[in-house]
């Protein structure tokens, strides 16, 4: 089986721009613009010789201090406190929210670059299962990943805690935040690939045969104990892609005098102006998954947009 990278991203790119430029139609990018926002709701002086090695010493004592300084300062301080904590679970519930109507777009935006077409209503009743099931899903693992930095920081205070006052000289523990360091990188790594893989194939999957999100995961695992190369370099290659995208959009808003850069920071109307971005990277996805087999196959042939839009 030949795996193409630059050839799926090719044909993503002509989908787009016959969907979105041929013909140019404003209220087309409008809508398929909010589908794409819904979706992607959801991804800081030393003195001299003598003093240097002693201040180092007591920055590092005072940063292995900050927790419980912390939950000093918040029982000295109950309004703090209680402020604090308001403020924590209104935005638990914010996310929450963005996190569910994050999952419902996804299909909603994915349906309009399928089919062609720019309508709300209709994708967002027609996916409710998927995308709810998308959102339960979401939700575990966020609670996973926040679980496990939380473990991973009472380990690295306790553990560097306990290895600095254990130390004859009170030196820094360099290895165990060499490792902390490597550990937390490789960490975001996976989470990375999970987001991009959920993302990328496995809500096409759901889409396609109106499954389950574990289900949806079920079947791109075979398929990626299968083919794990080409999927690994796949996460490598749109990380890059994305990070090229993002540098030329920056530029853009610079040469127009920052005002692209104001437009893009206002929440809808920047997910409109870079939609051609995003539609391309949502199709390229879908053609690079299409081609492991007709079971992976969502999209036809790109052809002249006559599809009508309605919301």
């Amino acid at each position: 089986m030949n795996i193409e990278y630059f050839e799926p991203l090719s044909r993503a790119w002509n989908r787009m721009k016959l969907a979105l430029f041929k013909p140019f139609d404003l209220t087309k990018w409008f809508v398929i613009g909010f589908n794409a926002f819904l979706a992607g709701l959801a991804e800081g002086q030393g003195g001299g010789p003598g003093s240097s090695v002693g201040d180092s010493d007591l920055s590092f004592r005072e940063f292995l201090n900050l927790p419980h300084r912390a939950w000093d300062w918040l029982m000295d301080h109950p309004g703090w406190f209680m402020a604090i904590a308001i403020f924590v679970v209104f935005a638990i519930a914010i996310g929450i929210t963005l996190t569910w109507l994050s999952s419902r777009g996804a299909f909603m935006f994915l349906d309009n670059v399928v089919l062609d077409k720019a309508e709300v209503a209709k994708p967002w009743k027609q996916y409710k299962k998927e995308g709810n099931s998308l959102f339960l899903w979401r939700l575990c693992f966020g609670l996973i990943c926040f679980s496990l930095f939380v473990m991973y920081a009472v380990f690295f205070f306790t553990t560097a805690s306990y290895l600095y006052r254990a130390s004859h000289y009170r030196q820094v523990p360099v290895p165990l935040i060499v490792m902390m360091a490597l550990l937390f990188i490789v960490t975001l790594i996976i989470i990375g690939y999970i987001s991009t893989f959920l993302t990328g194939f496995v809500v096409p999957i759901m889409y396609k045969h109106n499954i389950k999100t574990t289900q949806g995961w079920s079947r791109f695992l075979q398929l990626f104990g299968q083919h794990p190369f080409h999927f690994i370099l796949f996460g490598i290659f749109v990380f890059l892609l994305t990070m090229m995208c993002i540098i030329l959009i920056i530029i853009a808003g610079l040469l127009t005098c920052c005002i692209g850069i104001i437009l893009l920071i206002i929440p809808y109307i920047g997910t409109v102006v870079t939609l051609p971005v995003w539609y391309t990277l949502r199709a390229f996805s879908v053609e690079y998954l299409g081609q492991f087999g007709p079971d992976y196959e969502l999209l036809p042939p790109a052809q002249e947009s006559t599809a009508e839009v309605s919301a």
